[in-house]
């Protein structure tokens, strides 16, 4: 027998009192990354996922007769939204294809209505960032702040060494899986798998509230077009684009399918909060459908959809409805973090972020 879920309360978060420090240690990092990036492109990027490979229009159709710990949030009304999807990988730099890292993807709902997070008033969007990979790198800031450190000194290093350093570490990532060993920080350097980006599953990694609840988010691939690419490898020699090629070619040819699902909290000690490195076991926390997520055959890159989307929003999980507010510690140091960032972007390019309407299209 499945636990049933935990309510929401505010003691479920625990600050520490060396947060505020550690936040600047972040900002500071990824300040250095955003400008060594603008000086050498001459337009800023993401200090994060620069590199975009897909930009799809989607829609998201939240299922009718959901139990009542289910329906909440975006959740609670059964209809369909618009939506954007954004694939892309870590770096903060624009890399050839053949540096292989996670694989990460921004969601954009349009058109939700509802009480607002902080710093999201006004706008009618929710955000979900994920990764292929169902934990976070780190369990708390201070490590991921070493992390960010070690990740910003390759910023800007020579792409000749980053390449020949991620064949090595792909390499070494394989042999150390072949015996079960994952290593968060190889995949970060350049070692994680060379796959295909439509047929991966993606994790939200950190905790949100769900409405009257805590829960995780998972996306599933469940069309056959993105299955028969799942865990397929990308041959990247002599193509630096070879991400945004394939998911064009598949993307062209049909409908693409994904299944988004809820975990929901059932136990504190199991399911923590402030850790973000802890695996919720699904055996005890099960994940369960609440959306399908929608992409119909089309053109997945231009720089025409690139314009509106790299250079004129941002994905940030902190743009969304109160009743899925960002927890514990990782996520509240991304709020000053990603709101940064935007900054920087929109004032070295004269264009400011915004948060699209339901009604407006990106470009076909």
């Amino acid at each position: 027998m499945v636990a049933a879920p935990i309510p929401y309360s505010a003691d479920a978060e625990q600050l520490d009192s060396d947060e505020g420090e550690t936040g600047e240690g972040l900002n500071t990092a990824l300040h250095g990354i955003l400008e060594t990036t603008s000086k050498d492109y001459g337009h800023a990027v993401r200090a994060v996922h620069a590199k975009s490979h897909g930009l799809l229009s989607a829609e998201l159709t939240v299922h009718d007769g959901l139990p009542a710990e289910l329906a909440q949030g975006l959740f609670a009304t059964p209809g369909t939204h618009r939506a954007i999807m954004r694939f892309s990988t870590n770096p903060g730099d624009i890399l050839d294809d053949s540096i292989s890292v996670p694989r990460g993807l921004g969601i954009k709902v349009l058109g939700v209505d509802g009480a607002r997070v902080e710093g999201s008033e006004g706008d009618t969007t929710q955000n979900f960032i994920m990764v292929n990979g169902p934990v976070f790198g780190a369990p708390k800031g201070k490590p991921f702040l070493a992390n960010l450190k070690l990740l910003a000194k390759t910023t800007d290093t020579a792409e000749g060494a980053k390449k020949a350093l991620s064949a090595v570490l792909q390499a070494t990532n394989a042999a150390l899986s072949a015996v079960g060993i994952d290593s968060a920080a190889i995949k970060q350097l350049g070692g994680a798998p060379q796959v295909h980006p439509l047929g991966e599953t993606y994790f939200s990694q950190v905790p949100f509230r769900y409405g009257d609840y805590i829960a995780k988010f998972q996306l599933v691939p469940m069309s056959p077009l993105l299955k028969e690419v799942s865990g397929t490898t990308i041959v990247t020699t002599g193509r630096p684009d070879a991400l945004r090629e394939d998911i064009a070619e598949t993307m062209i040819e049909g409908e693409g399918v994904w299944e988004f699902r809820v975990q929901l909290q059932r136990d504190r000690a199991k399911q923590p909060v402030e850790d973000a490195s802890a695996l919720w076991d699904e055996a005890e926390a099960p994940f369960v459908t609440v959306a399908t997520l929608r992409a119909g055959p089309q053109v997945s890159w231009s720089h025409d959809r690139a314009a509106v989307v790299d250079d004129q929003m941002s994905f940030s999980i902190w743009h969304g409805l109160a009743a899925h507010r960002p927890l514990g510690q990782i996520n509240r140091l991304r709020k000053d973090a990603y709101e940064m960032s935007s900054r920087f972007r929109g004032h070295f390019n004269g264009c400011p972020m915004h948060e699209p309407k339901a009604d407006e299209p990106l470009p076909a």
